[in-house]
């Protein structure tokens, strides 16, 4: 039997993905992990894809653009506060926030995040403005 679990979010970030964006680790459980992400306004993450898990991402706050590929499906969707979103896995991604503020994510990872070698890094449309995690 699993435990109940509970706590606040942190007020400061625990990680940086390996995107570049800053992470307050939130709550799992043995299906999948759940994390806020946030870029600062005017910043372009790394374009990165995963070994092992997919994600979905909700947008709780600020504004911008995400660049998805997956085969021959191709897109860059608009975030703003609302949006839902799947990065299935294989999926190449790459995000920025809009000059007018920080963009929040509210992510889910299915199944939980395995560590640092999950990403790997790809080549998106964007020139990437925020340093990667180093392990």
């Amino acid at each position: 039997m699993t435990p109940f679990a509970t706590m606040r979010r942190p007020a400061r970030r625990t990680a940086v993905a390996p995107d570049g964006s800053d992470v307050r680790v939130l709550l799992g459980l043995a299906g999948g992990g759940m994390a806020e992400f946030q870029l600062a306004a005017g910043q372009v993450s790394t374009a990165v894809t995963h070994r092992t898990v997919e994600e979905i991402w909700y947008v709780l706050g600020g504004r911008g653009e995400m660049w998805r590929r997956q085969g021959e499906q191709e897109e860059v969707v608009a975030l703003e506060a609302g949006v839902c979103m799947t990065v299935p896995l294989g999926a190449h991604f790459q995000f920025r926030a809009l000059r007018d503020g920080a963009l929040t994510v509210l992510g889910i990872t299915m199944p939980p995040w395995p560590g640092a070698d999950e990403a790997m890094v790809v080549a998106g449309p964007w020139a990437p403005t925020v340093p990667t995690a180093t392990p």
